[in-house]
């Protein structure tokens, strides 16, 4: 497996699994956006609401479990009795930790080159969660019908981590180029990079119209309707468990790159995790 594909295969989250014991759904992709639209912006009722969704009870129980496995999911061998698991994530006293953010990614109809789409497109909300020996934590919400609900939970803190440093370096829309884990920030019409994906693809910065026709040229053939669409490529990937040198995975190496550059595309690929940080 390259480090590329590693990269982006490990740290899957164990959301698959948590999600089916908390009863989550299944994340919706957003809907397109009017072609000249500026990308949609979430009112502080509905961020309210979002993280009224993800510090609920039962969500916050769930994610002391995940704090006391470290991510490993529950289908998974533990070096762990019941009751030590039970009592580690007691003592994990999750919490919340800064804002609820909105999180927005590539954008297919940007990438087609569809004249005024937006370079990204709202997929979802994040809320930090933090455990009191300092592991980080993922929630993402998304609007289901009239309300809230968690659809993830994902070991790690990027979604809030690179809006701050967005905001903190004057703003902007940071979103993510999930096909190569790259995050970026939008600011003054040009597209600057936030990561060391982000700044290999496009090094200092570069105009939208430049960063338009690299992601085009990158994924302008992997969209949905596509040939490689309709050939079930943009959805399909076995879920084989392989073990990864760095944490927990669902991907094989041999389908992990195609998986999440068409999912993500797609719409399919929000339990996809990044790479571990230092």
């Amino acid at each position: 497996m390259t480090d590329t594909i590693r990269k982006q295969a490990s740290r899957l989250a164990a959301a698959t699994v948590l999600a089916a014991t908390l009863g989550l759904a299944a994340a919706p992709s957003a809907q397109a956006d009017d072609p000249g639209a500026a990308p949609a912006q979430l009112a502080p009722t509905e961020l309210s609401e979002a993280r009224g969704a993800a510090q609920s009870p039962a969500v916050l129980e769930q994610l002391g479990r995940f704090f006391a496995r470290k991510g490993v999911p529950p289908n998974r061998s533990l070096a762990l009795s019941p009751a030590d698991e039970a009592r580690a994530a007691a003592e994990a006293e999750p919490r919340l930790s800064g804002d609820t953010v909105p999180v927005y990614l590539l954008d297919p109809g940007f990438v087609a080159g569809t004249p005024g789409a937006p370079v990204a497109r709202l997929e979802f909300t994040a809320s930090k969660a933090v455990a009191a020996d300092g592991q980080v934590a993922s929630v993402w919400t998304a609007k289901q019908g009239a309300g809230w609900r968690v659809v993830n939970i994902a070991t790690g803190g990027d979604e809030t981590d690179y809006v701050a440093q967005a905001a903190a370096g004057g703003g902007g829309t940071a979103f993510r180029e999930p096909q190569i884990d790259a995050w970026y920030v939008l600011r003054g019409g040009r597209v600057l990079p936030l990561d060391e994906d982000a700044r290999t693809a496009v090094g200092a910065g570069v105009t939208l119209a430049d960063y338009q026709r690299q992601v085009k040229q990158r994924y302008g053939d992997k969209l949905p309707g596509s040939v490689y669409d309709r050939q079930g490529k943009g959805g399909g990937y076995q879920a084989a468990p392989v073990a990864e040198p760095d944490g927990p995975s669902l991907l094989t190496a041999g389908t992990a790159g195609a998986a999440l550059l068409a999912t993500a595309l797609t719409g399919l690929g929000l339990r996809a995790r990044r790479r571990a940080r230092g």
